[in-house]
């Protein structure tokens, strides 16, 4: 899914979409701007140093698999993108036995980058932290 044509201006620019099986998948979209507690509200903590940036991955509420400490994605330097892929197996309270599901597809760009550019163009690093959501060693293929 490429950007929307025009961005706002900060620090961080998140573009996030969620299709949801609730609502048919139809697409939700929205738009955040702002510092770094941008990346932190979606899991991710940045950090700058000189000409690189650092991306990790926050450990989140998944029950499976399990959350641990903060895990090092990649590190970029200005002009690079990293894709992160992962999914999560996520329950409610323990009283009940209900489920969701969650798919990532992240991609992080360190500067400016066209609508399309995600789209059209590989990454320079690539991470892919997807599981068989149900233990084993099985891992889906892209």
């Amino acid at each position: 899914m490429a950007l929307p044509r025009s961005l706002p201006d900060g620090d961080v620019v998140v573009h996030e979409v969620l299709a949801d099986q609730a609502v048919d998948y139809e697409r939700q979209e929205k738009v955040l701007h702002g510092g770094m507690k941008q990346a932190r509200d979606i899991g991710l903590w940045l950090g700058r140093t000189g000409q690189t940036l650092t991306v990790d991955r926050l450990p989140g509420a998944a029950a499976y698999p399990r959350p641990y400490a903060s895990t090092r994605l990649f590190t970029l330097t200005t002009g690079q993108v990293g894709r992160y892929r992962a999914n999560f197996r996520f329950t409610g309270c323990a009283c009940s036995p209900s489920w969701y599901y969650e798919d990532w597809l992240v991609h992080v760009s360190y500067g400016q980058v066209t609508p399309g550019h995600f789209v059209h163009r590989q990454p320079d690093r690539d991470v892919d932290h997807r599981v068989h959501l149900y233990g084993g060693t099985a891992r889906r293929n892209p």
